[in-house]
């Protein structure tokens, strides 16, 4: 007589599926994805329902909001459509957050992941590095680059990127260096993996949880980067952002506030976007945070 007896299947998710979980759980990270979304359809839907270009003058200079069918939320000293400005000037600026942002997460995680598992001189040399790109105002330091180039959207980008990458190398080499004496690495180390696969396959996979947070809050400050060098005058002239209406309009703002205030609002929430954004992941990611 066979007993059959009854046993209980646990089944264990992957911590992959689980922070997703968490995450949509957390109305802070929701709200971000929100944001973003509604950001992206007004950038990329916009102009198909919109088809106006931004740098035709459609209407009196300084034109307040309301007063112009033709130009909704007013003109710029130009004369310009600020609606046009604000639908067909999101692509770009997302566009200088969204590559900076890569370009920082890209050179932060190489050189912190080499720090922390070469250690010794290699170590002490790129820590080195690291040090003298953190003591150089990041501002000052793109102000430089871009002047010293063509000051295109590809180069404000390009600079943006190139200074902001010290904080998430010192992140990077933080978790190379606690993850890299854990037993599954020293367990791929004995069954003879090399340096490279333990790396790029054990390590970097297992550093995940704290970059990815990283890497969407680099995006947001990255477009307030972009921001301030177009108040500051080394905006890209022939392509429209929101940083160069601010740029743009800053002579005049108490004699047109909306060419400003409006492009201004735009980049607040997409900063508040990748933000939350990014906080939402954090929190997803830290089984430490999870829990409260």
């Amino acid at each position: 007589m066979a007993v059959v007896e009854n046993t209980l299947i646990v089944r264990s998710q992957s911590p992959l599926r689980e922070a997703m979980h968490a995450f949509r759980q957390s109305w802070t990270g929701m709200l971000g994805i929100v944001i973003l979304a509604l950001i992206v359809i007004f950038t990329y839907i916009g102009p198909i329902l919109y088809p106006v270009d931004p740098f035709d003058i459609v209407w009196a200079p300084m034109t307040p909001p309301g007063v112009a069918a033709v130009a909704p939320l007013g003109t710029d000293y130009l004369g310009r459509n600020i609606l046009a400005g604000l639908i067909h000037g999101g692509s770009a600026t997302l566009y200088v957050g969204i590559v900076a942002g890569i370009i920082t997460i890209t050179i932060g995680v190489l050189i912190g992941a080499l720090a922390g598992f070469c250690r010794g001189a290699v170590d002490e040399i790129l820590m080195r590095l690291t040090e003298f790109f953190q003591v150089v105002p990041a501002l000052l330091f793109a102000m430089v680059l871009v002047a010293l180039f063509t000051p295109t959207i590809y180069v404000i980008a390009f600079a943006i990127g190139f200074v902001s990458w010290p904080a998430t190398a010192r992140m990077a080499r933080a978790e190379v260096l606690r993850i890299r004496e854990l037993e599954y690495v020293n367990a791929a180390r004995v069954v003879g993996a090399r340096n490279r696969k333990i790396i790029w396959q054990v390590i970097l996979p297992n550093a995940f949880a704290p970059l990815i947070g990283s890497a969407t809050l680099t995006i947001g400050t990255a477009m307030l980067f972009e921001a301030a060098l177009s108040f500051l005058g080394l905006g890209d002239p022939n392509v429209f952002s929101w940083g160069l209406m601010i740029g743009e309009g800053r002579e005049y703002i108490f004699d047109s506030w909306w060419a400003v205030t409006f492009s201004g609002l735009m980049i607040f929430l997409a900063v508040l976007g990748f933000s939350l954004v990014g906080d939402g992941l954090n929190n997803a990611f830290d089984p430490k945070l999870r829990e409260r």
